[in-house]
């Protein structure tokens, strides 16, 4: 089984947390989005995984290095692809060609799942849904009476489904995708000005490819603070009987109310913390009241009630707030 990830977008909702790393590497309970969103499919496959390919854009040498980690953890290759413009979905999964060969996962970084099914490996194709009240900004899928996929929709303007695509795919035959994305762009054929993946899969349903859905239980997003910050929420939820709070951690004349993550070295002196907090590793928080907020490592807090809120890494803060989005090494004093 192999892992094709999809991330080379700067995630510019996420501004300014995502100025100085991607997205997929903003931590949520502790651990980097993409780091979750590989283990929960390798959970779900049921399989082992072979090889991850990172698709990314000019992230430099550092982000690398972390993303072959991240691979590495899962006992898998990581290999590193580069999408230097944004010509769509199907573009950005073929700048990784040379990986796309046998049964794979397509992920794209921006969303994290719960699910209870597994896998079945002798599919054609499965691909992850989530009903939704609203899926105009989203692909959907259409059924027959069997539960296979009838139809692909990109961003409909009018009703067609309910069942928005949630940015996950399973394909037996990675071959067979592949020439399907070449096709696209040896043929120009693009939808909203963009190389679309929902036109391959319609042209591979064309020729007999039976896609499946499988639905998720809940789907996170984390395209902007406060979604992030809800997602947080949830996976300290999902999480909360295994020990988050790390033993080198230095909780001085203070309360920790579960569940939070608490990283290497945090120090805490006469605060209150959580619900729902992380910390990153070696942040230092004082005189302060925290809950359903994310403080990234390296950072300095002092003297304020935040709720709802992010601070980026090597970030200080002073003062009185509630709602807080501070980027990556910025020093405010309120």
């Amino acid at each position: 089984m192999k892992i094709i990830v999809p991330m080379a977008g700067r995630g510019s909702r996420l501004r300014p947390h995502t100025l100085t790393v991607p997205k997929p590497l903003v931590p949520v309970g502790g651990k980097p989005i993409v780091h979750r969103l590989v283990e929960d499919i390798a959970r779900v496959c049921d399989e082992a995984v072979e090889e991850i390919a990172f698709i990314i854009g000019d992230f430099g040498a550092e982000v690398e290095r972390e993303l072959k980690e991240v691979a590495a953890s899962l006992g898998a290759k990581g290999s590193i692809y580069h999408q230097d413009e944004a010509l769509g979905t199907a573009h950005a999964i073929l700048c990784a060609k040379e990986s796309l060969s046998g049964n794979l996962v397509v992920a794209f970084a921006d969303t994290l799942f719960k699910a209870d099914f597994k896998l079945d490996a002798d599919a054609d194709g499965i691909i992850w849904v989530n009903q939704i009240d609203d899926p105009s900004a989203f692909g959907v899928v259409k059924l027959d009476d069997n539960q296979v996929i009838t139809d692909f929709v990109e961003k409909p303007q009018t009703f067609v489904s309910d069942l928005a695509i949630i940015g996950i795919y399973y394909f037996k035959d990675g071959e067979n995708l592949k020439n399907e994305l070449q096709y696209l762009i040896d043929n120009d054929i693009k939808d909203k000005g963009e190389y679309q993946l929902t036109n391959a899969l319609e042209n591979m349903k064309n020729k007999g490819v039976r896609f499946k859905t499988g639905e998720v239980k809940e789907w996170l997003d984390c395209g902007n603070k406060n979604a992030t910050v809800y997602t947080n929420q949830r996976i300290l939820e999902i999480t909360k009987d295994q020990n988050l709070v790390a033993s080198s951690a230095k909780i001085n004349q203070s309360v920790v109310i579960e569940p939070c993550f608490i990283g290497d070295n945090v120090e805490l002196n006469n605060c209150v913390i959580g619900p729902h907090v992380s910390i990153g590793s070696n942040s230092k928080l004082n005189d302060s009241r925290i809950c359903n907020s994310i403080i990234q490592a390296n950072s300095e807090v002092t003297g304020v009630n935040l709720e709802n809120s992010m601070v980026g890494n090597n970030a200080k803060v002073n003062g009185k707030a509630f709602d807080l989005s501070v980027g990556d090494y910025c020093e405010t004093k309120l």
